[in-house]
């Protein structure tokens, strides 16, 4: 079976690549900054190292549970961290959302000139999923990570400023 992959990317101005990467590297906490995910915690490991587990759970993607208005889960394991280049990678273990095969990687690429700005791409990787369509998919990704992006932002220079 031939896999989705894409990449999306989002741009910062205001905050700089090591204002962001604790936000992103703060793994058992990202519901505080994505949209419909309202739970987001460890079930194993560390914090921040390859191998800690989280559970996440929202309303973000419509599930085999029953639909959109139930709430969707995930399982999702840390399986590569490069602080020096600011990657992460994680595999989905476990979910109602449709994922199969799911692999991601968050990258944060510092901005040329005087350290301010950044771009976050991330990439993924799955097996197509039954109800969606890759263009459906991809734009889910870039429009979750232009909102997330833009609340750490908006988060960093409220608390800056």
């Amino acid at each position: 079976m031939e896999k989705w992959e894409g990449k999306v990317s989002s741009t910062l101005t205001k905050a700089n690549a090591n204002q962001i990467w604790p936000l992103f590297i703060d793994f058992f906490n990202f519901h505080k900054w994505f949209p419909n995910l309202s739970t987001c915690y460890g079930v194993h490991g560390t914090n921040g190292e390859v191998g800690g587990t989280r559970y996440c759970a929202g309303f973000s993607l419509p599930n085999k549970d029953g639909g959109a208005d139930q709430v969707s889960w995930s399982k999702e394991r840390l399986v590569a961290v490069d602080h020096e280049n600011m990657a992460m990678s994680y595999e989905m273990v476990d979910c109602n959302v449709g994922y199969k095969s799911y692999l991601s990687t968050i990258r944060v690429v510092g901005g040329d000139g005087e350290g301010e700005g950044c771009v976050i791409e991330w990439s993924f990787s799955v097996n197509p999923i039954d109800g969606l369509t890759y263009e459906d998919l991809f734009q889910r990704y870039q429009t979750r990570l232009d909102q997330t992006t833009k609340k750490m932002e908006d988060s960093l220079v409220q608390n800056n400023g």
